[in-house]
């Protein structure tokens, strides 16, 4: 198909996405990381989490000690994530919360960062995509949705706004 017979792009004709609140999840970091350094696919560290939380209106878990994320900093600055939390509601279930994404921004704000300072959402792009596993019959809901997560970096560690996608 040739480019002079493709359709015009139309804004009215994508569909929209729907969201609602899933939760807050905010987690505590154990530091130093693990610094492994430059590998063949980029500079890792894995990051321990020691803690945390998960509230939103349909659930409160906390975060067991024993999570972590292999981050890895591409070559052009991106930092990508690959998480793995163990989430004990207040009704004593238990459910796997694993995440991927992104974080970049500008020099100076990567700079905060690496620091560990904290950095406004509005001053970087730090995008997560939470999944859930769980086996307990009240939170098998979490089973079977999608949901997008916007972060920010407090002091003591990552805060992300999770939505639920309808």
């Amino acid at each position: 198909m040739s480019q002079s017979t493709l359709p015009a792009w139309r804004d009215d004709a994508v569909l929209p996405l729907a969201s609602r609140p899933l939760g807050i999840l905010t987690a505590l970091l154990d530091t130093p990381a693990q610094a492994l350094g430059d590998t063949p696919v980029g500079n890792r560290k894995i990051v321990r989490v020691q803690g945390g939380h998960l509230i939103g209106p349909r659930i409160r878990a906390t975060i067991l000690p024993g999570g972590g994320d292999w981050a890895l900093t591409r070559a052009d600055g991106v930092l990508t994530l690959d998480v793995r939390l163990t989430l004990q509601t207040d009704d004593d279930a238990l459910i796997l919360m694993t995440y991927t994404g992104q974080r970049h921004a500008p020099p100076a704000v990567a700079a905060q960062l690496a620091r560990g300072e904290q950095v406004s959402p509005d001053a970087m792009y730090f995008r997560v995509a939470p999944a859930f596993e769980t086996a307990d019959p009240r939170y098998q809901w979490l089973n079977r949705l999608l949901a997008i997560g916007v972060g920010e970096r407090l002091v003591t560690g990552p805060r992300y706004h999770i939505h639920e996608v309808l």
